[in-house]
């Protein structure tokens, strides 16, 4: 199966060093050149000190190397964490020999706690020559970057461009403190494509608006959130300088990857027993359909329902009401889905249904929840989960 390892001009690598006490703890990627670039971060007040850096170093719009430490968040930290990020982007400069402002560098982990900075920059000197295009690298690095997450995320898409096959790959991290606007998740995506940087962030911009910032696992926006994109050019396509066809599939191909990942990301949420997917259709607006998802995404009364199996569909158009948004009840429908589907309110009257086959539905691991207002053309997609006696356990004793 392809990977990461498959989009030319990048080598890879992850490794421990010990700020974990046995998991890898560090992932390096490097480009071959430089690369154009774009990224988003977290919209919490409160950033990481590795956002703050990350966060300049994108103006430019060309990185050569991402750097990203797990088991410590480097937020919180103030000047001792600061300068600890700014000694991971030096070593990296140093042992690579690229300008510093050509790195991003990125934590995940626990707030507050001192960062490790001589184990962090250790490991970076210790493992700059091991980086690699082989196979294994990828898996290395998707496992370099967890921390509460029970399995790694990848994923690969490929298609053509003028000619060139363009080869897309990406790992990501994510299980708790998921919520839109980012969540408490990093995600780093490599292309070989030829695109410019500004065309770049504004398909990035887009596809995570309809991918990683609609999903959510339990309301809460991290300090550490990134979304990275680097692009080298190595297929050799005819440069991508203007919203034509082949911008187009680009940001179509970028988006099938994401959304790969973001649902990775929720089916792994803390705790969590069910992929849950909402739609919601005839609304006069895309941003209401969304602001709708995610109210009832959210809503701590709509995930304990759909963990325990329990038919009260009530909480879903009652959460729905909540939003906001101005519509007409007496036009909505709602249906849940599995295997099958069931209509359970249609113009606003409720449906008849068998509950004991609403329940057995409710079993699935993946299912479906859609609301049609029959208001407009306009709709959204969105992902959560079910919340858990699980969720509490490992959040009560994330520490400890």
């Amino acid at each position: 199966m392809e990977n990461i390892t498959d989009v030319r001009g990048f080598t890879y690598w992850g490794a421990h060093t010990g700020v974990k006490s046995k998991r890898r703890d560090l992932g390096i990627i490097m480009s071959d050149k430089p690369a154009s670039a774009a990224a988003v971060f977290t919209r919490n007040v409160v950033v990481a000190e590795p956002v703050k850096i990350s966060r300049e170093h994108i103006k430019g719009g060309i990185i050569r190397a991402i750097v990203v430490n797990s088991g410590n968040a480097n937020a919180c930290t103030g000047q001792q964490g600061y300068l600890g990020a700014q000694a991971m982007v030096a070593a990296m400069s140093k042992e690579f020999d690229i300008p510093r402002e050509q790195v991003l560098v990125a934590s995940t982990g626990v707030i507050g706690r001192d960062f490790p900075t001589e184990k962090v920059v250790a490991g970076i000197r210790d493992n700059a020559n091991k980086l690699t295009k082989r196979r294994v690298a990828g898996s290395l690095l998707a496992s370099s970057i967890l921390t509460t997450d029970t399995f790694p995320k990848e994923g690969f898409v490929s298609f053509d461009l003028d000619t060139k096959k363009i080869n897309m790959g990406a790992v990501a991290k994510g299980s708790g403190m998921i919520h839109p606007n980012m969540g408490t998740m990093l995600g780093f995506i490599m292309c070989d494509a030829a695109i410019s940087p500004k065309l770049l962030d504004k398909a990035l911009r887009e596809v995570v608006d309809d991918t990683f910032n609609m999903i959510t696992v339990d309301g809460d926006t991290s300090t550490n959130d990134m979304v990275a994109i680097l692009s080298n050019g190595e297929a050799e396509n005819a440069r991508i300088e203007e919203e034509n066809e082949d911008y187009i599939t680009f940001k179509q191909n970028l988006r099938t990857l994401c959304e790969h990942l973001a649902k990775m990301i929720v089916s792994d949420g803390e705790g969590a027993s069910k992929l849950i997917e909402y739609q919601v259709t005839g609304m006069p607006t895309k941003d209401e359909a969304r602001q709708i998802i995610r109210t009832v995404s959210d809503s701590a009364l709509v995930k304990t329902a759909m963990f325990g199996r329990d038919p009260n569909w009530g909480r879903i158009v009652a959460a729905a009401g909540r939003a906001g948004v101005s519509y007409d009840p007496d036009k909505t429908d709602l249906y849940i889905g599995s295997t099958f589907e069931m209509k359970l309110l249609e113009d606003g009257q409720p449906i008849r249904v068998n509950l004991a086959d609403l329940k057995k539905l409710m079993r699935s691991t993946e299912i479906t929840i859609r609301l049609d207002f029959k208001q407009g053309d306009e709709g959204a997609t969105g992902w959560g989960c079910d919340l858990s006696y699980e969720y509490v356990r490992i959040n009560a004793e994330y520490t400890t």
